[in-house]
């Protein structure tokens, strides 16, 4: 079953989102960044391609040709795809297909109409039965 980990208190969502996907991709996972927004889509593609200066992710959109065979993609069709490991969500709603993965990963900003949308995301998962961890950014925990 799906363990789904909520960062909470995040100062920037697409900032942690690259810190995580670095950190999984280390640890030899598959990781797909999810979101229907194509504004998130590219403003995260140029992070993992800036950000760290002397480091690069390889990455691409989950509809590439070679989207497969790549450890880190971005978008929001996972059909096709083999991963598996890891999802972060970037959307303020459920990805449908987040139960394949391994993991899920929740980041929410400090924003109060986010929380709001991210405290529905809780319920859902919590009713359903999913292993919840909750990560609290103030405390400085990266887990």
């Amino acid at each position: 079953m799906t363990r789904v980990d909520f960062y909470t208190h995040a100062p920037d969502k697409l900032d942690l989102a690259r810190i995580l996907t670095g950190k999984a991709y280390r640890q030899g996972l598959r990781v797909m960044l999810y979101s229907p927004d194509s504004r998130v889509v590219a403003d995260m593609d140029r992070r993992l391609w800036e950000v760290p200066a002397n480091s690069f992710l390889p990455h691409c959109g989950c509809t590439a040709p070679h989207a497969s065979a790549t450890p880190v993609v971005l978008g929001e069709a996972a059909d096709h795809l083999p991963h598996d490991n890891v999802l972060i969500n970037l959307h303020d709603t459920t990805p449908t297909f987040f139960s394949r993965f391994e993991r899920l990963i929740e980041i929410v900003s400090l924003d109060g109409a986010d929380q709001d949308a991210a405290r529905l995301r809780w319920r859902f998962y919590k009713q359903r039965g999913y292993e919840m961890h909750s990560h609290d950014l103030r405390d400085n925990k990266h887990d």
